[in-house]
């Protein structure tokens, strides 16, 4: 029985796959440090108990959509979160 390098096609077949496989592991393993970073820096950015929290929107169940800095300093700011709510599910 012959051998890989007693056969070019099967030789240049294997160099093709590995230089494929080799291209895909660099792009999968430059996404996962990509990915490292910015979850890293998500983290860090989280709060902490006593932090203020940052102004955001959010639709609400009237179909209105509310601010924090609306109420800030008038009014204590509740968020009521209710997975699946109204869905039938």
């Amino acid at each position: 029985m012959g051998s890989v390098q007693d056969s070019p096609g099967i030789k240049n077949q294997l160099e093709d796959v590995m230089s494929h496989l080799a291209k895909r592991f660099s792009q999968v393993l430059l996404t996962a440090v990509v990915a490292t970073v910015a979850l890293g820096s998500q983290f860090a950015a989280a709060l902490e108990v006593g932090d203020k929290a940052p102004d955001f929107s959010l639709p609400a169940s009237d179909g209105s959509t509310y601010s924090l800095s609306q109420f800030l300093g008038e009014k204590p700011v509740v968020i009521a979160f209710f997975p699946k709510a109204f869905t039938g599910g």
